[in-house]
């Protein structure tokens, strides 16, 4: 005789009702997915509701402005030159400094890809300025680049500069870019490298065999798939430099020329206690990072498309 295999029965809760685990595969929903409810928990704590507060928050006027235009906070930025500018030299900073970073990543990541005697000792070097720290970094660069640090003082001594003409690289633009660079292209080169390492090596040597250059390996084949990768990278690391504070505050000129976006936000809440207007243009900032990213994945979508075109 064969005995007749029959389905165990679903668990039940004290109350007699199935589980939710059986509950939810007896409708085709993967169980697992219950994994993401930590994620999901974590993420509308930290963020969603930080940024739909926010969000209402900068359509409140502070009540010594006497209005109730909820656009009050956002007309009176986008009014006040000083305070719109800001806009402009955040991007002058920030999209620079991401295009340097990601560009000088691409040729030390790909000579570092594979095999190469160093590889550990020379990649830790690189990301040393992760561990340091924006304030430490702004301390070291202090001593270094004032006008009386070791890089003047080796140029005084070679008489390519003098004591009356230092070359002027603190508390200015270049300040707060060399810093953004500093501490920017550990991320860079760690994405790269990363993006990179995922390439299969054996397509490149295949183009060896046919008697491809390593230039035109390159250009032909690992940079294009090598492009999206970059595109993220790039992203993320715009966000950091557009984000800047407290270079652009220690290395840079705070009140003129760096006037960055996150200064006035910071200048709006700490000194005008006006929670509104920080919020406002705090939305702005965001709105503006929204826009980069979103023209920098469109580009890198029409990469994709173009590429499958060709294909085809």
């Amino acid at each position: 005789m064969t005995s007749v295999m029959t389905p165990a029965p679903a668990r039940s809760t004290a109350s007699g009702r199935p589980a939710l685990s059986h509950r939810l595969a007896e409708r085709g929903i993967d169980r697992t997915l219950l994994l993401l409810l930590p994620g999901l928990v974590f993420l509308v704590a930290l963020f969603v509701y930080p940024f739909v507060y926010g969000l209402s928050l900068s359509f409140q006027p502070a009540a010594s402005h006497k209005t109730t235009d909820a656009l009050y906070n956002y007309k009176q930025f986008f009014h006040d030159p000083y305070q719109r500018d800001t806009i402009w030299i955040t991007l002058k900073i920030g999209l620079p400094a991401a295009i340097i970073n990601v560009l000088a990543s691409i040729p030390i990541a790909y000579r570092l890809r594979g095999r190469v005697r160093g590889k550990r000792l020379l990649t830790t070097a690189l990301v040393i300025p992760i561990t340091l720290g924006t304030v430490l970094t702004a301390t070291g660069m202090i001593e270094y680049f004032s006008g009386t640090g070791w890089l003047n003082r080796v140029l005084m001594s070679l008489h390519l500069t003098d004591v009356d003409h230092p070359i002027p690289l603190l508390h200015n633009y270049w300040g707060v870019m060399l810093s953004l660079i500093i501490s920017g292209f550990p991320f860079a080169f760690l994405l790269t490298l990363s993006y990179l390492s995922g390439i299969d090596p054996s397509l490149e040597s295949a183009a060896a065999v046919l008697g491809a250059g390593w230039f035109k390996r390159f250009r032909d084949i690992t940079f294009p798939l090598l492009a999206p990768g970059l595109a993220m990278t790039f992203c993320l690391n715009f966000v950091l430099a557009f984000s800047v504070f407290p270079s652009a505050v220690l290395l840079g000129d705070g009140e003129g020329k760096t006037h960055v976006i996150s200064i006035a936000a910071y200048d709006a809440a700490y000194q005008e206690y006006d929670y509104s207007k920080a919020s406002a243009i705090a939305m702005i900032m965001a709105a503006v990072m929204l826009i980069v990213i979103s023209v920098v994945l469109f580009g890198r979508a029409q990469l994709y498309r173009g590429s499958s075109g060709g294909k085809g």
